[in-house]
């Protein structure tokens, strides 16, 4: 299993960002995967005209969706998991 962590920034929107950012860029590489492919693959899945260049803002902006989060863990064939700090 791999498990990705990152560490939190002050700022919460930052840290939102960076978390999707990085660990989708993360997923790519363990897959040998570039974000124009991963944009394919959304185009396929949806129907919806998915872009690099629009996923890569997207990315940068911190604008990607939780439900497009997941969408995207599930074409790469990754699970989501919460585990409890407490």
């Amino acid at each position: 299993m791999i498990k990705l962590s990152i560490v939190p920034m002050i700022k919460y929107n930052m840290y939102m960002i960076v978390l999707a950012k990085e660990q989708i860029r993360s997923l790519l590489a363990l897959k040998g995967l570039t974000q124009k492919k991963l944009a394919e693959l959304i185009t396929l899945k949806t129907g919806k005209n998915c872009s690099q260049n629009s996923l890569s803002k997207k990315l940068t902006r911190g604008t990607i969706t939780y439900n497009e989060v997941m969408q995207i863990a599930d074409l790469l064939e990754f699970d989501v998991n919460y585990i409890s700090r407490i």
